[in-house]
């Protein structure tokens, strides 16, 4: 076999396996919207290198703001749990994205601008750029929308209180 044989046969396995990952963690979810007697519909997808499951309301989505939480923090308990349970079928650690409700996607957009506006900064006073204390996913999302200005970044702390650093050129 070729060496782009081989890299094809392996992105088909990672394929498939992230997809395995989404529909054990739709099943999961399914159930766990069951029991708490809530309507939703679960929507599947491999970005990158992660399976995304997202739980999109049928009407205004008040009730599914209840699997939110207060920024998030709700979300982030339930993406573990959902984890969790790939990782019990799977004996795989998954790195699985959860969103309900379009906050994640939201919270990326809002993200992105900021981190747009930081390198901004950065760039016209050449100084660097300290941000907020975040999230995991929120600091890669404002690493990547950095990457993007063409300027680097730097997460600095503990957790919880790691932050972002925007780094002039």
């Amino acid at each position: 076999m070729t060496e782009g044989t081989t890299s094809a046969a392996e992105g088909v396995d990672t394929l498939t396996r992230l997809e395995q990952e989404g529909e054990i963690a739709a099943d999961y979810l399914e159930g766990l919207l069951d029991i708490a007697d809530l309507d939703g519909d679960i929507d599947m997808d491999v970005e990158g290198d992660r399976a995304a499951v997202s739980i999109i309301g049928e009407s205004s989505g008040r009730d599914l703001q209840k699997l939110v939480g207060r920024d998030g923090e709700v979300l982030e308990a339930l993406q573990e749990l959902t984890r969790l349970a790939v990782h019990r079928e799977t004996g795989d650690r998954s790195r699985l994205m959860l969103d309900i409700a379009g906050f994640r996607a939201k919270k990326r957009a809002e993200l992105t601008e900021l981190g747009v506006k930081a390198a901004d900064e950065a760039k016209n006073s050449g100084e660097p750029v300290r941000l907020e204390p975040m999230s995991p996913f929120e600091r890669k999302v404002v690493h990547d929308a950095v990457a993007a200005a063409g300027l680097r970044s730097e997460s600095e702390g503990e957790e919880p209180q790691r932050f972002v650093v925007v780094l002039p050129a």
